[in-house]
């Protein structure tokens, strides 16, 4: 992956140093620096295993650990559709199956354009509304295969 941006650099020192935490760990670090933007590059790790004195393989160790860590930039918009069990029995499979077409995908990722990244999540808590997905955390339920294709294509024609 190509080295990050100054600009970059700078908002990962900075969400490395100015954590408000009593207590600051690799893992707040890592956080830190995925809330600042979006995904963890490689010169994070470096930084962060540079700040606690530790080395690039525990940083990473911890990092990889954990599901939620990106270490790729993501899409602008992030779709992550549900199937868990009651999204599952209420048609999920179906709607799956029409959105990975509709971006162009196989599984999880990000589409050719790095528009949006799509994600499976066993459970996004809203089980009376299944079947479910949330686009950039906003959840959207009683799916049928159609609605969700027009969902993928009016955020597609948004921007």
């Amino acid at each position: 992956m190509p080295p990050i941006s100054d600009q970059d650099r700078e908002r990962v020192h900075k969400a490395i140093n100015n954590q408000k935490r009593p207590t600051v760990t690799v893992l707040s670090s890592l956080l830190a620096v995925q809330d600042e933007l979006r995904y963890i590059p490689d010169e994070a790790i470096e930084q962060v295993a540079t700040l606690m004195d530790t080395t690039i393989n525990d940083v990473f160790g911890v990092a990889s650990f954990y599901p939620n860590f990106r270490f790729t930039p993501p899409g602008n918009h992030t779709v992550e559709l549900c199937w868990g069990p009651t999204c599952h029995l209420e048609g999920s499979s179906y709607i799956i199956e029409k959105v990975l077409d509709e971006l162009g995908l196989e599984g999880q990722g990000e589409t050719e354009d790095n528009e949006i990244s799509f994600k499976f999540n066993t459970c996004l808590g809203a089980c009376s509304r299944a079947p479910l997905m949330s686009i950039d955390h906003h959840m959207i339920g009683n799916l049928t295969p159609e609605s969700a294709v027009e969902r993928i294509r009016s955020l597609r024609h948004q921007d």
